[in-house]
């Protein structure tokens, strides 16, 4: 019958358990990144004098700790959808690529957290610090123009430009091939159209020389990508969302 689902029907189980193993991919690969990551967190920080206790600290409601804490979360989901896609297509440009894009900001991440523990900051801000506020101006992003899809304000689960909403999430883990590859080289491109607006900021706003260094290599890192995954979509037929 219409509408209904059959009790005996594996897939939804099948789809579940799949669903479960990408979750726990993806979160053994930040936890191995907050492992290795927070070491060079800890030199780095200490050559730029910006060590618990130092001058060179950053205030909790600084460029800095706004960055590392909210670029830190955009990350997380970067990796989420990278090991979605690993597990929804066979081809192997898209799997390298997702495969360097979870690797290369599980570590960041790591870093930006490790920063955070270092500077004896919470890596969670307060209901009176909405993300992106760090930017400056005003409703929290400072009037810049982030670039992405979603301008964010936590929308279905939307809470910074770029990011994808829940159901976005959830319509990526449903596709397979082709299909899959298109709408997850979509989303990565609103992605790091967003990351790289924040990283922008941080590299003229933050502080901390370190931070400024890898925001630097962020907008640097992500154009690159922006440009190999808009020569992707091209090669099937589509292009970028915004």
């Amino acid at each position: 019958m219409t509408g209904t689902t059959d009790p005996a029907d594996p897939a939804p189980t099948a789809e579940r358990r799949r669903t479960a193993r990408v979750r726990w991919a993806a979160g053994s690969a930040v936890a191995l990144a907050l492992l290795f990551a927070g070491a060079a967190a800890v030199a780095a920080a200490r050559d730029d004098g910006s060590a618990p206790g130092a001058a060179g600290a950053p205030a909790p409601d600084s460029a800095d700790a706004g960055f590392a804490r909210d670029m830190a979360v955009h990350h997380q989901q970067a990796v989420e959808m990278s090991f979605i896609v690993r597990y929804r297509t066979e081809d192997e440009d898209v799997r390298r690529l997702a495969y360097d894009i979870a690797n290369t900001q599980a570590n960041q991440r790591g870093m930006l957290l490790g920063w955070l523990d270092l500077w004896g900051l919470p890596k969670v801000a307060g209901s009176d610090r909405p993300p992106m506020a760090w930017m400056g101006g005003g409703e929290g992003d400072g009037g810049h123009e982030h670039g992405g899809h979603h301008p964010g304000g936590g929308s279905d689960g939307v809470l910074m430009a770029g990011m994808a909403s829940r159901a976005e999430l959830e319509r990526l883990a449903r596709l397979d091939g082709k299909q899959a590859e298109v709408f997850y080289l979509q989303l990565m491109t609103d992605h790091h159209k967003g990351g790289v607006a924040m990283a922008e900021v941080c590299a003229s706003r933050c502080a901390v020389p370190v931070e400024q260094r890898l925001a630097r290599g962020m907008v640097e890192g992500q154009q690159s990508e922006l440009g190999l995954m808009r020569d992707m979509l091209a090669e099937r037929k589509a292009r970028p969302r915004s």
